[in-house]
């Protein structure tokens, strides 16, 4: 049989988010460069996870409450990954990257070099 039909998807069958993956990011998370002190929350929504994280800074929340930190959603379409990082200013999540592993959204929502994720 030919490779290209066997790997096409159900109709209907949603590949994320599920149990492995948020586990997967989980336990990458904990090779961030920022905030090593606090333990981010990783919850499944429709189609991917939302990363959040108690505000250490104070610089986005006074009292240090959780704030989002990342969106990472599949898109089955293009079977891509979209790295979103939240714009607190303005209250909207921005588009940030396209990654075509899983681990390489993790990888550079841990590196952040512009404090864009992790604030």
């Amino acid at each position: 049989m030919n490779a290209a039909l066997m790997r096409k998807i159900k109709a209907g069958l949603v590949p994320h988010p599920n149990e492995l993956d948020r586990k997967r990011i989980e336990r990458g998370l904990s090779s961030r460069r920022r905030y090593l002190y606090v333990s981010p929350n990783v919850t499944p929504v429709r189609g991917g996870y939302l990363v959040e994280s108690p505000c250490c800074s104070r610089n986005v929340n006074k009292d240090g409450a959780l704030i989002d930190v990342a969106l990472i959603l599949y898109d089955t379409v293009c079977g891509v990954w979209k790295l979103f990082r939240k714009n607190h200013a303005r209250g909207i999540w921005e588009f940030y990257s396209l990654c075509h592993r899983l681990t390489s959204a993790i990888d550079e929502l841990n590196a952040d070099p512009e404090r864009l994720f992790w604030q």
